[in-house]
């Protein structure tokens, strides 16, 4: 802690006192704090019982049980312990500095000697109970434990006595004190009473106690932090000749690290997310309207709320703004919390003004950091690492953002929490002091060579790009795959191989003279073809070659949009950004729009337009007159932000990989009456996964498939990947915790609305079908061949067109028909098929009679879209299922059986009059049906969650 006049050299950091017993605290509460939250989530049963008792007797775990029982919550409280270590022996080292100094007021240089040594014993003591378990070794733990607790009393008084006469910290270490020692009394007491008289929940109020001993202790050490807060640590090179500092050119330090910073920049980023998360969730909320519109529905005006970004122009708005940042991000968060609101209309008013406030104050703090010496690369940096971290969050949400306004505490969502830290995070903003610096005048806002118009379409097409594209991670993968085996990367690992891509392009932004080359661009593009046109693994490849290359525009493109008008530049990049967005709809919802032929299957367009803004945007910013002394200018005074950034990544890296690891799947798919050689099959629109009331409906779907027991599930209108859904994926949630195969069906670049297929047998091989459809919305079909216990069957899903289009749907079903003729297999069909049942309906007889398969209820009249069919197996069951509110239509199921005397393949040149023939049809009643072939009976009367028998109340079984 000398001066670093004491030797001449290089001041290499500094570095606040307050580092280490901030990092001391950090480590030390993580550990007990994650341990404690993944206990009690992974094993909390487990955790809360002993040998007394278990739950509901005993509820709140000890210490002891949470962080020395079970994996993983054991092993992570043990790696925090380890982090701590560090921090706890230096602070051991540095309070015994700071001891000697102050002597002879406040003791001795022995009793100084005597409590480092003590202190020391005291840690090696932790790391004792800690590493060796009660399960290990109860009596070494047990030891342990003692003699940490004795060594407390020396550190609590000998800290005390020692600590700099702060009258502040003392009355925060005697509080501490007090609670620590008064807390022994009452545990002592509930120990007894749960080992001696084995009371049950006795060991539940000890746990309290022993909690907040845990608590105690780490604050008493905490209040450290006050006493060491006029202290600092140099590290000085000596072998240099002359005494010299590395500062920025705006006075700062450009190596110095500061938790306080580090704080600061934390909540920049989680504002960055905030962002992101209301960005992507605004244009996923005004599609609610024109779905159940069918078109136009007024509410799609509220895209261009983001327009009111031209008010940066007046000066005093924009200055007011940028001091006032904190406050306004606060007021943006009526976006999140805008899910207490129930009707869609004014929910989506709400996160319409959240948007438009963060967009306002990320302009105005962009737009005012761009004059600080280069601050502006803080500024973008954690909007790029709010951005990725949206990536990491919605992976661990299997594609959904927990604080969207879609979300709620019934369907996964964590909007509270979310709500809470955008609060802390806006006082943080607030609270702090960040540099400034007078404004240029306006004639200097821009830079040479440089325009404004060109810097606001490349922003444009840059913001479209990265909300089109990569605000989900499984994006990429989605608009590669193809069918099996050909499908490319599931979401797992791929949505990690796009994260890592997105860190490594954020990585390479700081080569600015290589990521606005021709050459990269060219790279880049030919790597957005590839994805474009290639299905599987080389398109995949495409895609992560395109994602590196977009990601390392970011701070280029927002540093060039800072340095022009921010009125008229912002407004125009708004502009750009809504029209690339509209034609991206209109790309597949050409047949609700008005002149929506144009862009009709059009995604080339589109593409092709974003990449010439880009271009546009690179160009510009290549063309400035960014001298070399300014970049090294900008690059010195933000090392510590690029910093942080790398050490971000490496955190969100390591977030991605514990996200991908618990979702690996843990077991085979197994359908659920073996015995029987059963299949319950099912179809379903599901509306994209939106209920009637805008929320997201997935977890509500999972409970109705997992309780009608079905093996295979067609599910229509499923395709969310894209800016209006939301960029989600219900595939890969649906399949993981029902624990089933899943084919996506064609991906998001075929314009089509989607199909889905489940199933818990294995997919040996698919093909994605895009059928005729010359006038009307594409319709899309999934043809799969499943391993059914050991046989081929095969499956069809399909979405077919309008009821206004009656030569798409003749064409779209003269197909389907030919390919189930042509299969030599038993034969499902799942999909949706707009005519009346029966004889003499020209679209119904072409399915049915062209395809070679049995209706499954031909006397069903009541049936206009979905339908059943089957050839080949035993036919069992048929149902109706109601809705439940989670969309407009019903689930339909049918039961077959297969049999071994049924034949693998059938006659082709076999006439329908012959095949009709064959058909065995008599209805039973369910007495007649072993148990484990019938419906669920939870689907009678009332039903469960709003899901009932419908129509004929009551499932139909068969001979």
């Amino acid at each position: 802690m000398a001066s670093a006049g004491d030797k001449k050299g290089i001041v290499l950091a500094r570095i606040p006192g307050t580092s280490i017993p901030l990092a001391h605290t950090i480590f030390g509460a993580s550990a007990f704090i994650l341990a404690f939250v993944i206990g009690c989530y992974g094993h909390y049963y487990k955790i809360v019982k002993n040998g007394v008792a278990g739950y509901p007797d005993e509820w709140f775990p000890s210490v002891s049980a949470t962080t020395g029982d079970w994996y993983p919550e054991r092993n992570i409280c043990q790696i925090f312990i380890a982090l701590t270590s560090g921090p706890r022996l230096m602070l051991c080292y540095l309070w015994y500095l700071l001891t000697v100094r102050n002597i002879p007021a406040n003791g001795s240089k022995g009793f100084a000697k005597f409590l480092f040594t003590n202190d020391v014993i005291r840690t090696v003591a932790c790391g004792g109970w800690v590493y060796i378990t009660s399960s290990d070794d109860h009596d070494i733990h047990d030891i342990a434990m003692i003699v940490y607790l004795l060594c407390t009393i020396p550190h609590v008084v000998g800290t005390i006595k020692t600590a700099p006469q702060i009258p502040k910290a003392q009355q925060y270490r005697k509080l501490f004190a007090y609670t620590f020692f008064g807390a022994l009394v009452p545990m002592v007491h509930f120990f007894i009473q749960h080992n001696v008289h084995r009371i049950p929940g006795a060991y539940t109020y000890y746990a309290f106690f022993e909690w907040s001993l845990i608590i105690s202790d780490l604050a008493f050490d905490a209040v450290a932090l006050i006493d060491f807060n006029t202290l600092e640590f140099r590290i000085v090179d000596v072998g240099t000749n002359g005494h010299r500092d590395l500062k920025t050119y705006g006075g700062s330090d450009s190596a110095a690290f500061s938790p306080f910073e580090v704080v600061s920049f934390a909540a920049d980023v989680y504002l960055g997310f905030v962002f992101w998360s209301m960005l992507t969730a605004l244009p996923l909320m005004i599609w609610y309207f024109p779905l159940w519109h069918m078109g136009i529905s007024g509410y799609e005006a509220f895209l261009f709320c983001n327009l009111s970004a031209v008010l940066l122009g007046f000066n005093f708005l924009r200055r007011g703004i940028e001091k006032a940042k904190g406050f306004v991000h606060l007021l943006s968060l009526v976006g999140v919390l805008s899910y207490k609101i129930a009707d869609p209309a004014h929910r989506l008013m709400a996160v319409a003004a959240g948007v438009s406030l963060s967009l306002l104050t990320w302009g105005a703090t962009l737009f005012g950091q761009r004059r600080q010496n280069g601050r502006a690369e803080r500024g973008v940096l954690t909007l790029a690492l709010g951005l990725i971290l949206h990536n990491v969050v919605k992976q661990a949400w299997w594609a959904n953002n927990p604080i969207w306004p879609i979300m709620n505490e019934n369907t996964g969502g964590q909007n509270m929490i979310g709500l809470a830290l955008g609060v802390l995070a806006s006082l943080q903003v607030m609270l702090r002091k960040d540099p400034g610096a007078d404004e240029p005048p306006a004639s200097q806002t821009g830079k040479h060579g440089e325009s404004w118009f060109l810097a606001a379409i490349g922003a444009g097409g840059y913001l479209f790009c990265l909300h089109s594209m990569f605000t989900d991670s499984t994006t990429i993968s989605r608009w590669s795959l193809g069918g099996y085996p050909n499908t490319g990367p599931q979401p797992v690992p791929g949505g990690l191989m796009v994260i890592a891509a997105m860190a490594a392009g954020l990585t390479l932004s700081s080569k600015r003279r290589w990521v606005t080359s021709l050459i990269w661009w060219a790279i880049g593009t030919a790597g957005l073809a590839g994805l474009h046109f290639v299905e599987g693994d080389v398109g995949f490849a495409g895609g992560i070659v395109f994602t590196v290359y977009i990601l390392s525009l970011f701070p280029t493109l927002f540093r060039s949009l800072t340095r022009q008008p921010p009125g008229r530049t912002f407004f125009l990049a708004m502009l750009v950004y809504n029209l690339l967005a509209l034609a991206h709809v209109w790309v597949v919802a050409y047949a609700f729009v008005p002149g929506g032929e144009v862009m009709r299957e059009h995604t080339d367009y589109v593409l092709i337009a974003m990449q010439t803004c880009l271009l546009i945007g690179v160009f510009n910013a290549n063309s400035s007159a960014w001298s070399a002394i300014t970049e090294a200018r900008a690059q010195a005074a933000f090392s510590s932000a690029r910093l942080y950034s790398k050490l971000s990544l490496v955190g969100l890296m390591i977030a991605s990989i514990g996200v991908c690891y618990n979702r690996l799947p843990k077991s085979t798919p197994q359908p659920y009456h073996p015995e029987h050689k059963l299949i319950t099959a099912g179809i379903w629109t599901i509306h994209f996964a939106i209920d009637n009331d805008m929320y997201n409906s997935e977890i509500r779907m999972r409970d109705a498939i997992r309780d009608l027991e079905l093996d295979v599930i067609g599910l229509l209108e499923s395709d969310l990947q894209r800016m209006i859904m939301g960029n989600r994926d219900l595939t890969q949630f649906l399949s993981e915790d029902l624990n089933m195969y899943a084919d996506y069906g064609p991906g998001p670049t075929k314009h089509t609305w989607g199909c889905t297929m489940l199933s818990k047998f294995p997919i040996k091989r698919s093909s994605h079908h895009l059928l005729p459809s010359p006038k009307g919305e594409l319709a899309c079909a999934i043809h799969a061949t499943l391993d059914v216990y050991g046989k081929e069957v095969d499956v069809i899903v399909s979405h077919n067109g309008q009821e206004e289009d009656l030569l798409d749907r003749r064409l779209q079903t003269t197909e389907l028909g030919r390919i189930m003729r042509e299969s030599d297999n038993p034969f499902l069909f799942l999909g949706y098929v707009v005519t009346k049942p029966g004889q003499g309906q020209e679209i119904y007889e072409l399915l049915m009679d062209g395809g070679h398969v049995h209706d499954i209820e031909v006397s069903d009249w009541d049936r206009w879209c979905q339908y059943l069919a089957f050839r080949g197996v035993k036919r069992v069951g048929y149902a109706r299922i109601s809705h439940g509110g989670i969309t407009d239509t019903e689930i339909q199921v049918g039961k077959y059986q297969l049999l071994d005397e049924h034949p693998t393949s059938w006659d082709r040149s076999q006439s329908i009059e012959s095949f009709k023939k064959e058909e065995t049809y008599a209805q039973i009643s369910e007495d007649q049906v072993p148990e484990g072939m019938r419906f669920p009976p939870k689907f009678y009367g009332q039903g469960v969650r709003k899901h009932r028998f419908h129509v004929f109340d009551r499932p139909y079984y068969y001979v």
